[in-house]
């Protein structure tokens, strides 16, 4: 089975939560682009629900499926979000953020009363730090933000190299809010809750890609069938 065909199976057994009436957050990056266009055919069937999306491109799949969106400016808090991942630890604890929508995706996820994560099991890890951590933050004063960045990871005894993010083109990547993001290769991070909290009082970090008690559920694809794991 595709890569492809295990994030739609984790997608669609996700969708099997979602009941009529309720406000969804709609994640942003590939499994969750499988879960917009799965609950767009339900729309189109007489489902009724209202989304908030987490990213531009997530907004536009969900106009072009037919799904009534709505903000946060109208609506106070969210049934359930569901969202991809780019890992995963035992605790639930999530990277995000490859696709670069981590701020809005974290505001989403805070004002869902669930989240569902989504993905093919090679997202599941012992201990978060193998994929690059996304800290994203604003082009002024970089260099000292990136120095406060480094002494929250001597804190928390990790290190590595610290990769502005570029698009293919070569010029710098510009998130949905105007920000740039810090990729950290970190390898291994002991303790993400201690480590998220180091990162947020840095002065320049507008966010960071530790996702610590937001996730409920994990929906994880893989060749032996979907295996469904929820935070204690």
């Amino acid at each position: 089975m595709t890569m492809e065909a295990l994030k739609r199976q984790a997608a669609a057994r996700a969708l099997e939560e979602v009941r009529d009436g309720m406000r969804l957050g709609l994640g942003t990056g590939s499994t969750a682009k499988h879960f917009v266009e799965l609950l767009g055919e339900k729309v189109r069937a007489g489902l009724k629900v209202v989304g908030v999306p987490t990213s531009e491109a997530t907004r536009a799949q969900a106009e072009s499926c037919g799904i009534a969106l709505t903000t946060l400016d109208d609506i106070d808090r969210l049934d359930l979000t569901i969202d991809g991942a780019d890992e995963i630890d035992p605790a639930l604890n999530l990277i995000k953020g490859g696709g670069g929508a981590l701020l809005r995706e974290k505001i989403v996820a805070a004002a869902s009363d669930r989240m569902i994560v989504i993905a093919d099991d090679s997202k599941w890890v012992e201990v978060l730090g193998r994929f690059p951590l996304p800290v994203e933050v604003i082009p002024f004063g970089l260099a000292a933000t990136r120095r406060g960045i480094a002494k929250a990871f001597a804190e928390c005894g990790v290190s590595g190299e610290m990769v502005l993010r570029k698009r293919r083109d070569g010029h710098v990547f510009v998130t949905d809010g105007g920000h740039w993001i810090i990729d950290a290769h970190l390898g291994r991070i002991g303790d993400a809750v201690r480590l998220a909290g180091l990162l947020c009082a840095i002065p320049g970090v507008v966010e960071h890609g530790l996702f610590t008690k937001l996730a409920s559920v994990a929906v994880l694809a893989g060749g032996q069938g979907i295996r469904v794991v929820e935070r204690q």
